[in-house]
């Protein structure tokens, strides 16, 4: 179901970035703007591992500095036909964790100080098969290709903003929309793009609670530990960059009402729900 619901949003996201480009760029400008918007978030998606771990001081760590979280997440890759991916510590006492990399072969999951005192070991087991399950879901790369076109489209809106400001673009430029149309799209395209971008996002985080319950074979325990990140979360904010907030297994950023609609995670209540759901059996 999240599949195809990414799918969907993904389309919805092409479809507007070909009727953005059509109406403020025309074709030149749509191809213009989406190579470079690709190019940066291209460079992004190969070099995503250092950059962020890097930012967040994270450390590697191996078997005998840390053999428990070894452990759960060898028998974690075994489960899920995987190849084991490095381990970072995060030197933040805030509970939380990620994954990055751009495929399954240079892949890292990092998790903080604070995450390993709170969570016991079923639930640390939930969270670690919750950061695989973005590695073998390719979840990286669809948020790469997915911010790829949201970009270009801001992009798009940049450009004929200042077109229009400088007087660059007229109404009969056979390259570009009529000029009433070009305004509507320069004010409603990003915010859609926007939009989408995050609905892609929390399909995706749904999706990774659902594939991490599978491989840990235990729900219920990802559920506990959801709810106590959350909790813990609250009470020790993180330093975390906006930029970064979509990676972790729980938002950085809060936000409530309409802010839900721009969040990268959904309602944590809702994640918990189906979590619940699953484990008791439930259709």
């Amino acid at each position: 179901m999240n599949t195809l619901k990414t799918t969907f949003l993904m389309a919805l996201l092409t479809v507007l970035l070909v009727t953005a480009g059509g109406a403020l760029g025309g074709e030149g400008g749509m191809m213009m703007a989406f190579v470079f918007a690709l190019v940066m978030n291209g460079v992004s998606y190969w070099f995503s591992d250092k950059i962020v771990l890097r930012m967040y001081g994270a450390k590697e760590i191996g078997s005998g500095e840390a053999p428990k979280l070894h452990r759960i997440v060898q028998e974690l890759t075994l489960r899920a036909k995987m190849p084991m991916p490095k381990l970072y510590l995060i030197p933040q006492e805030a509970p939380n964790a990620f994954a990055t990399g751009r495929d399954e072969r240079h892949a890292a999951v990092a998790v903080t100080e604070g995450i390993l005192r709170i969570l016991d070991e079923a639930e640390l087991r939930g969270v670690l098969a919750h950061e695989l399950s973005h590695i073998k879901n390719r979840d990286i790369l669809v948020g790469t290709i997915a911010a790829a076109m949201a970009g270009a489209i801001s992009m798009l809106a940049n450009m004929a903003h200042w077109g229009m400001i400088f007087g660059g673009r007229g109404s009969n430029d056979r390259e570009g929309g009529h000029p009433i149309v070009a305004l509507a799209m320069i004010i409603i395209a990003p915010l859609a793009a926007m939009l989408v971008q995050m609905a892609i996002s929390r399909s995706r985080e749904f999706g990774a609670d659902a594939t991490g319950a599978a491989i840990s074979g235990d729900p219920l325990s990802l559920a506990k530990a959801l709810r106590k990140l959350q909790l813990g979360a609250e009470r020790i904010p993180m330093e975390a960059n906006p930029a970064t907030a979509h990676m972790f297994i729980v938002n950085p950023l809060t936000g409530g009402g309409l802010m839900t609609l721009f969040s990268t995670h959904p309602p944590m209540e809702e994640r918990i729900r189906r979590l619940e759901k699953m484990g008791s059996g439930r259709p």
